[in-house]
């Protein structure tokens, strides 16, 4: 944000006078040894005849206090000039930074001002123009009328500078605010120019190692017009708009940076994915070959119900694996052309894909072992399931003469379904899967229960 410098047409119009009155100025103050002189040449003049001689004494005087009301006038004239330039410097530092009301208003107090020393400046120069004090004939009278002018000219000024003087000390913190700000600018700007060439450095860094990075170049060129509205200055584009320009542009420098010193990183871990998860589906590919013999098993040992969920595994794990590895291919494609998001991306699929059949391959397998560990000693299955209910009856009576029924009633029906499930064994082909799936989902709900008493004691036992 620029200022405007604040002027009137009343000022335009007065400042040649000003030239001719700092002129008239400066042959005023003439050295002494040229006005001795004038003062020898005077008489000569007035013994030629025709001019009016200046005698001794009380006209001399009054000749001598104009001047001297001049040169004071003059001397406050540019006291206050040199004052309202300083004060401007200020203003529009100011309003450079700051955007506020109390800003504006500074900004608008101090146009004010300027609009009142035009017009007292306008009263000096016209009180000097008004009173030829080098005139021979320059009478008391008139010698007297244009010190009282000058004096009166003078004072105006100096009232006008003591008020402006003033309004500038009441300035002091929006002044100190919009220097602290101002100290912030060079900085940031050089923060950012540096932040890009490392961008550039870095990425011409990943392109050495033979990664082309478009994406980032792009990302890099993008940043371009930033740089040129930051050489451009903020006396263009405002201070608080070319810092928080500096602050972003310099973010995006550094994360273009951090992503092309990552890329050669980058490109070895998604190499070592490939390999890894083409070993994996191998792997998942061989064991899926023996899932068919465990569910031959399965079926010759127990009934329909402990192995037909299972019956589709083989077939899902084959479809499954075929999947990932035309995934796999894709995701070679993609690291070859330097898609690095897309690789990614088909990578991940694959592992969920591979994870997931893995754990169908292995449910088999599983299965199988429990249900031989079940049917060969179901006592040692219920044991576990009774003491986990015991355990939470005892918890639940723990500090009380009888349950709470919010506890109590979970806690029989865990009683209820273990006894059920161990009547459900009862007969020549007892299933039991069902079994072992009900006697994990007792164990649960107790152990909800459990974690439900606790909570309500705050974690006492």
């Amino acid at each position: 944000m620029t200022v405007t410098p604040f002027t009137t047409p009343f000022a335009q119009s007065v400042r040649p006078a000003l030239r001719a009155v700092r002129e008239t100025v400066a042959l005023v103050l003439l050295p002494l040894p040229l006005l001795a002189a004038a003062a020898v040449a005077a008489p000569a003049a007035f013994a030629g005849g025709g001019t009016r001689r200046w005698g001794r004494g009380r006209g001399e005087g009054q000749r001598a206090e104009a001047q001297a009301a001049k040169d004071a006038a003059a001397a406050a004239f540019y006291e206050l000039d040199t004052a309202q330039r300083d004060l401007r410097i200020s203003i529009e530092t100011i309003t450079a930074v700051d955007a506020s009301a109390a800003a504006r208003r500074a900004a608008g107090q101090f146009a004010a001002f300027g609009a009142r020393i035009d017009e007292v400046s306008g009263a000096y120069i016209t009180a000097v123009d008004a009173h030829d004090l080098d005139r021979e004939d320059l009478d008391a009278g008139a010698a007297a009328r244009a010190r009282t002018d000058l004096t009166r000219a003078k004072d105006e000024l100096v009232r006008a500078k003591a008020d402006l003087e003033r309004f500038g000390q009441g300035l002091g913190p929006l002044l100190a605010a919009a220097e602290r700000e101002l100290t912030k600018l060079a900085p940031a700007v050089e923060r950012a120019r540096q932040g890009l060439l490392a961008a550039s450095q870095a990425l011409d860094a990943a392109r050495d190692a033979g990664l082309r990075a478009d994406g980032l170049a792009a990302r890099l060129a993008a940043l371009g017009p930033e740089l040129t509205r930051l050489n451009e200055g903020a006396g263009q584009h405002g201070v608080p708009q070319t810092i928080e320009r500096a602050g972003r542009t310099l973010r995006e420098a550094e994360a273009i940076r951090a992503e092309a010193e990552q890329l050669p990183r980058r490109a070895a871990e998604i190499d070592k994915r490939l390999v890894s998860l083409r070993t994996r589906a191998q792997a998942i590919t061989t064991r899926a070959g023996a899932v068919a013999p465990v569910l031959s098993e399965l079926r010759r040992r127990y009934s329909a119900a402990c192995w037909q969920d299972l019956q589709q595994v083989p077939d899902e794990a084959r479809q499954a694996v075929e999947q990932a590895e035309t995934r796999l291919r894709e995701a070679r494609r993609a690291r070859d052309e330097q898609r690095w998001p897309d690789a990614t991306a088909l990578l991940s699929t694959v592992r969920a894909l591979l994870t997931t059949t893995d754990e169908s391959v292995s449910a088999a397998g599983d299965r199988l072992r429990r249900l031989d560990e079940v049917s060969a000693d179901r006592q040692g299955e219920i044991e576990r399931t009774r003491f986990a209910i015991r355990d939470a009856q005892r918890l639940a009576m723990a500090g009380r003469s009888t349950p709470d029924p919010r506890h109590a009633a979970p806690l029989d029906g865990a009683v209820a379904r273990l006894d059920g499930a161990v009547a459900g064994l009862e007969g020549r082909h007892p299933d039991w899967w069902r079994f072992l799936t009900e006697t994990e989902a007792v164990r649960r709900s107790v152990a909800e229960v459990v974690a439900r008493i606790r909570e309500e004691r705050g974690g006492r036992p």
